[in-house]
């Protein structure tokens, strides 16, 4: 059998080529590499699709991040609550200013921020929340942000696999005092390398944000602050802009082969050795990751390897666990879902482009590795 990647960029690519081209061309022609129309058309056109009035470009979404943080006026000492399980980049933001990451515990089913975990963790040194959505489900807005209103601080929203998934119809990005985007080539709106964007209803921290980005200049060579250099380069903008008008329908697709792996692992003999992913009620999933949970996840990855097909482990080490961050004292056992859930989870092959046949091959290996 042929084999299947975890992820297939090219069949994205393809029919889109000319376009994409084009789009480079133009920047080209034009010379205007940093800044310019292409930039301030890119972050119009994602205010409008988030539903904000303000959107910013920028570097990455680690970048986003970082100075969401920076705007908030977070800084040494203060503290600042994430998910322990996450990429690495929701914690090692807060930790890059000198602020302390506040680790709490995930839920069980949808792998996002457990909110009461979060409220009970809030101090007088809290300056923020950070809920994750992940692998492109919205963590639960509602409780994260009534915790955050009644404590008076920040949410940051860490969208960065969720462009385009929704909370009772209000979409990522949207709800907290800032959303922070990743346009990293394997997410389901992808750039041609690293770029991000951050989104947001307040004006002061829109201008924060635009200052930061540019060394904290205004104007020119005047700095009122020391930012740093987290633009948003115009090619990556101008690619950006061809795909966002395919990103409903790349991630309806992704729903589609979500739909069909549950009927297909349901149906297989060993369906009762697999936790499935959730859909909570109110939440537009947009499957950037399909993450099962399987035992011995190690042995089966090793026999999917094997079959050819290509998987992820998103992530094998929550954050209390890491050598990094040893110092702040945590211990194993402390946060046991995100324990359990990280030496179970295992992400399988979810883009568009997936056929039937080989979702059904991929199913069929993971039961047979399970036997």
């Amino acid at each position: 059998m042929a084999s299947i990647p975890l992820l297939d960029l090219q069949g994205q690519y393809r029919p889109l080529r000319d376009e994409l081209l084009a789009a480079l061309a133009r920047v080209c022609d034009s010379q205007r590499f940093i800044g310019g129309p292409e930039i301030e058309a890119f972050e119009r056109e994602m205010a409008a699709l988030v539903g904000v009035p303000y959107a910013v470009g920028l570097s990455s979404g680690t970048d986003a991040l970082l100075v969401a943080l920076m705007a908030l006026g977070v800084r040494s000492g203060d503290e600042v609550i994430v998910p322990t399980f996450s990429f690495f980049a929701t914690a090692g933001c807060v930790s890059r200013l000198g602020a302390i990451p506040k680790f709490v515990d995930v839920d069980a089913s949808t792998c996002n921020i457990d909110p009461a975990q979060a409220a009970a963790a809030i101090t007088s040194r809290t300056r923020a929340i950070i809920p994750v959505h992940l692998y492109g489900q919205c963590a639960d807005m509602d409780a994260v942000l009534a915790a955050a209103a009644r404590a008076g601080i920040a949410v940051i929203e860490d969208a960065a696999q969720a462009s385009g998934a929704a909370y009772r119809e209000r979409q990522a990005g949207s709800m907290g005092t800032a959303g922070c985007f990743s346009f990293f080539p394997s997410k389901n709106l992808g750039a041609f390398g690293d770029a991000g964007l951050l989104t947001t209803r307040d004006e002061r921290v829109a201008h924060e944000v635009r200052l930061l980005r540019d060394h904290g200049a205004e104007p020119k060579y005047y700095h009122k602050r020391i930012g740093g250099n987290f633009r948003l380069d115009a090619l990556q903008a101008a690619v950006l802009r061809v795909k966002l008008p395919h990103l409903a329908g790349w991630s309806e697709a992704r729903r589609r082969n979500a739909d069909r792996y549950d009927r297909l692992f349901r149906q297989s003999a060993t369906a009762d050795r697999i936790v499935l992913p959730a859909r909570a009620s109110g939440r537009t999933h947009i499957f950037n990751q399909y993450t099962i949970r399987v035992p011995d996840r190690d042995s089966v990855r090793a026999q999917l390897n094997k079959a050819g097909i290509g998987t992820e482990i998103y992530y094998p080490v929550p954050f209390h666990l890491q050598e990094c961050f040893a110092p702040l004292g945590y211990r194993r056992g402390d946060f046991p879902v995100a324990e359990k859930i990280a030496a179970e989870t295992l992400a399988l092959p979810i883009y568009g482009e997936l056929t039937e046949s080989q979702q059904e091959q991929v199913v069929s290996a993971v039961a047979s590795a399970l036997r």
